[in-house]
């Protein structure tokens, strides 16, 4: 993994278009971390993320108590939270590698489930509020870089 892009998003509105420019790129067999401390905004960039690729307004609530929620669309997406995740090995339970065969995966707080959880192309690292607003950090592999490699993320 190396660094892609920096990107700030001063609203919650800049952070669902985040989530919504980045679902546009989503293809199946992709994993991507969400890696941020409480109250960054990760279930608004979800919500954008799943939007994208549903075609539609969906409802996205975090899946913080459910562990799961499965979205259908142009890519079906797994929205995965192992924020209450005890043991890492319980990862393997939640079907992630079955979800990638045809379709995506979203996971927030995968350090959860580290040395459980398949190889990823995208991690989206955010930090808290600044006077920038939230700053997401992009990660990922050539692949990626490729699909993020010249869009215009200063209008967004």
């Amino acid at each position: 993994m190396k660094p892609l892009l920096s990107i700030a998003c001063r609203t919650e509105d800049r952070t669902e278009e985040l989530g919504r420019r980045l679902g546009a790129l989503v293809r199946p067999g992709d994993l991507l971390c969400l890696l941020a401390p409480l109250g960054t905004g990760k279930t608004v960039l979800a919500r954008g993320l799943v939007r994208a690729l549903a075609g539609h307004p969906v409802e996205v609530p975090s899946p913080t108590f459910t562990l799961v929620q499965a979205y259908e669309g142009r890519v079906p997406l797994m929205h995965a939270d192992l924020y209450r995740i005890e043991d890492p090995s319980e990862v393997l339970e939640l079907g992630i590698d079955d979800a990638l065969e045809s379709g995506a995966a979203l996971v927030e707080w995968p350090e959860h489930g580290e040395g459980y959880l398949p190889p990823h192309g995208l991690s989206i690292a955010g930090e808290g509020i600044s006077h920038d607003g939230r700053v997401w950090h992009l990660s990922g592999d050539e692949d990626w870089a490729r699909r993020l490699d010249g869009i215009d993320w200063t209008t967004q």
